[in-house]
């Protein structure tokens, strides 16, 4: 009797009941919030992978799309809920590493502070690309065609503070052609309307804009990779066409609010291994050139922070606004 008695009030306690609580989890569905619209890279890629690991956890994960203010909106969202592991954030490095300083006065989560950085999902380089019938063939044709308009040329991007708005800002002060920004709540819409012809240029993920390059409806001029790509071996870097300081690799990421128990947080790290181990991930992984990501848990953390501290000046001299 008294054993019972013993057993009944640790179980009684709020410890055992947390780890009961961890021991049962998920118990029900999952919030996946992506801080872009539908359509892009980061849209076609977490829906991908939040399929795998419903899979690998028995529990159904929702996708809800929060754009805007260069994906600082839905992150901060997740800043705000509960650590249970209920709700989730595809994390990119617009979110956490631009928007971290772009919107610094505006925001009150930290990048490495307020979440837990569960894995790296994905890497993707940033390319330049034009409407077929834009008169440019080349990257030294695009900046001679803007210098010869008097207000330049437009150029769409994901939205303002998204790191293809970084890219196009320091593009511009490279080379002193005028650009006339067209911001977007996503990549997928903006890319809609360079093949439309509505906007001549955009600055786009190799991720969202592979299947777009071998359609042939986009015409790329040059990667921000510091390599060429193999599947695009005819495209040249920036650094190949004198622009080092346009190298940029983005990143996508699943992460959770601090302070979420660390058993969860493996059992996520394990779901999102195995969704990058399935057949469908890994080609389309193949189909889109992207690299998946390597990097987990504690790792994932010190990768964001390093990410945070490495964009901080760069965003700041690059004279962007989040206005």
């Amino acid at each position: 009797m008294r054993r019972r008695h013993l057993l009944a009030a640790i179980a009684a306690t709020p410890l055992a009941n947390s780890a009961l609580a961890q021991a049962a989890w998920p118990s029900r569905p999952i919030r996946l919030v992506i801080p872009f619209g539908t359509g892009g890279t980061t849209d076609i890629i977490g829906r991908l992978v939040a399929d795998e690991m419903s899979r690998f956890l028995g529990q159904t994960i929702v996708v809800e799309n929060r754009p805007g203010a260069g994906a600082t909106l839905g992150t901060g969202l997740v800043a705000q809920a509960a650590p249970d592991g209920y709700t989730l954030l595809l994390s990119t490095i617009s979110g956490m590493a631009i928007g971290n300083t772009l919107y610094r006065d505006r925001i009150q989560w930290d990048a490495d502070r307020d979440f837990a950085h569960v894995a790296m999902l994905l890497g993707t380089p940033y390319l330049l690309a034009v409407n077929p019938r834009f008169p440019a063939q080349t990257f030294a044709e695009y900046i001679a065609e803007a210098k010869r308009r008097p207000q330049g040329i437009e150029l769409a991007t994901s939205g303002v503070g998204s790191l293809p708005h970084l890219i196009a800002l320091r593009m511009a002060a490279a080379t002193g052609i005028q650009l006339t920004h067209i911001p977007y709540r996503g990549g997928a819409q903006a890319a809609t309307d360079v093949i439309a012809g509505q906007v001549p240029s955009m600055i786009d993920s190799l991720t969202a804009a592979s299947a777009n390059m071998r359609a042939g409806s986009v015409r790329t001029l040059a990667f921000s990779s510091p390599e060429r790509i193999p599947d695009f071996p005819d495209v040249p870097t920036f650094a190949e066409l004198g622009l080092p300081q346009l190298n940029a690799d983005g990143w996508a990421g699943l992460a959770a609010p601090a302070r979420t128990p660390r058993p969860i947080l493996e059992r996520l790290a394990a779901a999102v291994r195995a969704a990058q181990a399935a057949p469908n991930i890994q080609r389309r992984f193949a189909e889109t050139a992207t690299q998946p990501g390597r990097v987990f848990l504690d790792d994932a953390q010190a990768f964001v922070r390093a990410e945070v501290a490495a964009w901080a000046g760069v965003v700041r001299a690059s004279g962007a606004t989040a206005d």
